[in-house]
């Protein structure tokens, strides 16, 4: 299940233009994201970014091993 969240202009008369992406409620929680968290954007293509947190705490979930 997605959000539809809506990309916002603010046009500025003495500085470039800014967007804006708000996060729902739901996807920073469960992403752990909290006030002031710097991250890091990366265009993979037109239609796809991908969020990166460089200061991301731990995974709580232990990563299953794999056996050879």
């Amino acid at each position: 299940m997605g959000y539809p969240t809506k990309v916002q202009l603010i046009s500025r008369k003495k500085s470039a233009d800014q967007y804006y992406v708000n996060f729902p409620t739901a996807i920073a929680e469960a992403a752990g994201l909290s006030k002031g968290e710097v991250i890091h954007w990366a265009i993979h293509d037109r239609s796809t970014m991908i969020l990166e947190r460089p200061d991301a705490p731990p995974s709580p979930l232990q990563k299953k091993k794999m056996k050879r």
